[in-house]
């Protein structure tokens, strides 16, 4: 007897297929939710049923015993239910009050961090950083893991104006959300690619290595059958070596990382906005990173300390001024500090567009 046919290339299943039924019962009902503690948080649906949440910071780069530890958690106090948010924290959605405390318990015996619920700063999203990318500029887990350490009380009890939202990028290309968020790092490179001459031929193709180049830096060598790269038209931005290993741009000595701020995603009191560049460079400095991380601590104490409530620090910035800004926080104002993005017409390195 013939197998029955199985049906391939369907997608994935549908996301409500995934929802307590508390949440299938009460959806697009609901009438509040209340911040019960700063790990804790309850859903009140208009019928009087109420779901609660209890979140806590995940290590982002998950081991399967992690995952597989969390699912156990999960299935013990809430039926299985658990979500990982944009910002990598997972939340365990509890149907049952009795097993909130419990919960709680465990996961404090286990060394999971309660909190990030409220005006509060959220779990680090980043990229991959060495341990994946090869056009890595800096770290991701690593760095992530020496700022969380540094600001662990800023997550699990201190309240702030309003949340904050942390990135990291390791280069770049930013496959991080470093363009919409509140603080945030930028793995950069100094250094225009090394054109390795030799491997070219064997590891390349011109043309494709050629149109990679945002800014129309590099053209072909036909003297030594290879690539060369004008130096100016250069912004560092690695794309080149994804698509040729023989142009590596990854430096040890003058790599590492820029602080951007005022970023968000929300249209809430003003329009999204995008991150604006605060420090030009740190060097790596691992595995602490301490320059980084004081630099970080002390954006977000000066915003603590003069932010309106509800005030997100884009908008706090905007409010007293970058001028001020630069001085309540200390940190010194750069050339690379001024958007010449209107004038700067012949560098490349402003625009997406190019003349030739």
């Amino acid at each position: 007897m013939a197998a029955p046919q199985r049906r391939t290339d369907i997608g994935p299943p549908h996301y409500k297929d995934f929802l307590p039924p508390v949440i299938q019962k009460n959806y697009g009902s609901w009438k509040y939710h209340e911040i019960i503690n700063p790990g804790v948080m309850v859903h009140v649906a208009d019928s009087g049923d109420k779901i609660w949440t209890v979140r806590v910071a995940s290590p982002r780069l998950l081991s399967t015993d992690t995952i597989r530890d969390m699912a156990d958690i999960a299935e013990k106090y809430c039926g299985g239910y658990i979500r990982f948010t944009t910002r990598n924290n997972a939340e365990f959605l509890v149907s049952d009050e009795k097993n909130i405390e419990p919960l709680q318990k465990e996961l404090k015996q286990k060394g999971y961090l309660a909190g990030g619920i409220g005006p509060r700063i959220s779990n680090i999203v980043h990229t991959q950083g060495w341990v994946h990318c090869h056009s890595a500029a800096t770290d991701a887990s690593g760095l992530v893991k020496a700022i969380m350490d540094d600001l662990a009380d800023y997550f699990t009890t201190k309240e702030l104006p309003n949340k904050v939202r942390l990135a990291v990028a390791c280069c770049t290309n930013m496959c991080g959300a470093v363009h919409c968020s509140d603080i945030a790092l930028v793995g950069i490179h100094r250094k225009v690619p090394r054109v390795d001459h030799g491997n070219i031929k064997n590891m390349c193709e011109v043309p494709s290595t050629i149109a990679a180049c945002p800014t129309g830096a590099i053209s072909p060598d036909p003297a030594k059958k290879s690539l060369k790269i004008n130096d100016d038209k250069c912004m560092y931005c690695g794309n080149c070596y994804s698509v040729c290993p023989a142009l590596p741009i990854s430096d040890p000595v003058n790599d590492g990382v820029a602080i951007v701020v005022g970023g968000k995603v929300g249209s809430l009191r003003s329009f999204p906005k995008f991150s604006k560049l605060t420090v030009p460079y740190i060097p790596n400095n691992p595995p602490r990173w301490p320059e980084v991380t004081s630099v970080i601590k002390k954006i977000l104490d000066t915003y603590i300390a003069g932010a309106k409530k509800h005030e997100r620090v884009g908008e706090w910035v905007e409010r007293i001024g970058w001028e001020k800004f630069f001085s309540l926080t200390g940190l010194p104002f750069t050339f690379q500090h001024i958007d010449d993005f209107t004038i700067a017409r012949e560098t490349f390195r402003t625009a997406a567009t190019f003349k030739w």
